[in-house]
């Protein structure tokens, strides 16, 4: 293929994505669903699995071989952009006074579906053979956990925002709950990355660690002063500075990428180390434009995904792992959500209400999933199961409020002293509103209009 039709099918091929995937975004919220269901039905729909099968010849012409490198490197790029953005928003100081409950639904939040799905995936090794697992190693078993874990925190800020949650005290609780999940999450991830595949590395992974954690210590301690002596106080223009700092979250992620920690981990760390103002809020003219780029761009990332989704291959065991691995996930997250959360003094409506929304995962989960099958962490097959697994839980999401909704019209209103239990909660909601987020692929929502 010549040059020139190589650009002629990125070009119509780009088309396509982008129409398709903002257009089932915009259909899913319509139908009540968050813009991550459309974006990630279209990018499957654009995949080998449907289009691949219903219509070969037209799947080969929209997506040849040759332009394969192009759709990866964007859609590399817009996780990039994604997940700076997020560790620009990531805000631990929003626990205040709730930091004890916080923290409690956090590490229960994410030992519990850790501890199942390691476990499982050690009772069920044989099973999974069957789904192309190999011999698992330490990084498997634990990349089984970690994908039990995540929880996605745009995905669950925009239902918070739906559910008129964001100025209550579960609303606030899970946000602040699943910041914390995030921060644990893809350090235990990162983990994992270093017992995946090498690619050729010809340093051991003890010693990618120990340059992984001195270049982690020097971003963490030299990078956010530097940054703000260079770009903030010299009053450089937001389009340059904005340039200049995804630069920056580039160069960080091909660092962590090259050390086989996948570029995802330097993009999040770039983003936890930028500068805010003065007066520790986000800069909005940083924000918005990282939201506009990162939104228009991450379909790529969708349809990069679908790639490798084999839904023609499953088999009954295929199908079985996915029924049971869509319970767990949802159990697990649901129930240890609740307990920690009634430990910490809620009552039983918000504590339910917590758990469940503990359980969305959306694309958070779909980048680790990417993460661990680039890393050789899960077979296609395998990878197949969870990525409907995470499409699931996102979609449960909603009917499962509703349920408790329902469940807490039908029960005794509460008693006066079980309220005032979750008084010092309620205290504080007001000072600590939710960080303006987007949903996991969705356009921007506007700061004026979070609320």
């Amino acid at each position: 293929m010549s040059a020139d039709a190589v650009v002629t099918h990125f070009l119509f091929a780009s088309a396509l994505v982008l129409a398709i995937g903002h257009g089932a975004g915009w259909v899913a919220q319509r139908l009540k669903q968050p813009y991550i269901v459309g974006q990630l039905t279209a990018g499957i729909a654009l995949g080998p699995s449907l289009l691949g099968s219903t219509a070969p010849e037209a799947y080969k012409l929209l997506f040849p071989q040759e332009i394969g490198i192009a759709l990866t490197g964007l859609a590399q790029f817009a996780l990039v952009v994604f997940l700076f953005a997020v560790g620009y928003e990531l805000d631990l100081t929003i626990l205040g006074d709730r930091a004890r409950t916080a923290v409690t639904v956090a590490l229960a939040a994410f030992v519990v579906p850790m501890v199942v799905g390691s476990g499982c995936a050690l009772l069920f090794r044989e099973q999974l053979r069957a789904l192309d697992m190999p011999v698992l190693t330490t990084g498997m078993v634990l990349f089984a956990g970690v994908a039990l874990s995540i929880t996605a925190v745009p995905v669950l800020t925009a239902i918070v925002r739906e559910n008129g949650l964001a100025d209550t005290v579960p609303g606030v609780l899970a946000v602040s709950a699943a910041g914390l999940l995030d921060v644990i999450g893809w350090t235990v991830l990162a983990g994992t990355m270093l017992d995946g595949e090498s690619g050729g590395h010809a340093l051991g992974w003890q010693w990618r660690a120990l340059v992984a954690a001195g270049f982690a210590v020097v971003m963490l301690v030299a990078a956010r002063p530097v940054l703000r002596r260079l770009l903030w106080r010299t009053r450089t223009e937001p389009s340059l500075r904005l340039a200049l700092l995804i630069g920056f979250a580039c160069a960080s992620a091909s660092v962590t990428q090259f050390l086989g920690l996948h570029a995802i981990c330097g993009a999040l760390l770039a983003g936890i180390v930028c500068p805010r103002q003065d007066d520790g809020t986000l800069d909005p003219d940083l924000l918005r434009p990282l939201h506009v780029v990162s939104s228009l761009l991450v379909p790529y990332f969708f349809v990069f995904s679908g790639q490798s989704v084999t839904l023609n291959n499953m088999n009954a065991t295929g199908w079985i792992t996915l029924l049971v691995v869509t319970v767990l996930a949802v159990t697990t997250k649901v129930g240890s959500g609740v307990v920690a959360a009634r430990m910490g003094g809620l009552d039983r409506d918000d504590a339910r209400t917590v758990g469940v929304l503990l359980s969305a995962r959306g694309l958070t989960e779909l980048i680790a999933l990417n993460a661990g099958l680039q890393a050789g962490l899960v077979s296609k097959p395998l990878y197949t199961v969870l990525v409907f697994m995470a499409l699931a839980t996102t979609l449960l999401t909603q009917p499962l409020l509703l349920l408790v909704r329902r469940l807490a019209d039908h029960e005794p209103t509460r008693a006066p002293d079980r309220a005032g239990t979750v008084t010092p909660l309620q205290d504080h909601v007001a000072d600590a509103p939710l960080p303006p987020q987007p949903s996991d692929g969705a356009p921007p929502t506007p700061v004026a209009d979070a609320g």
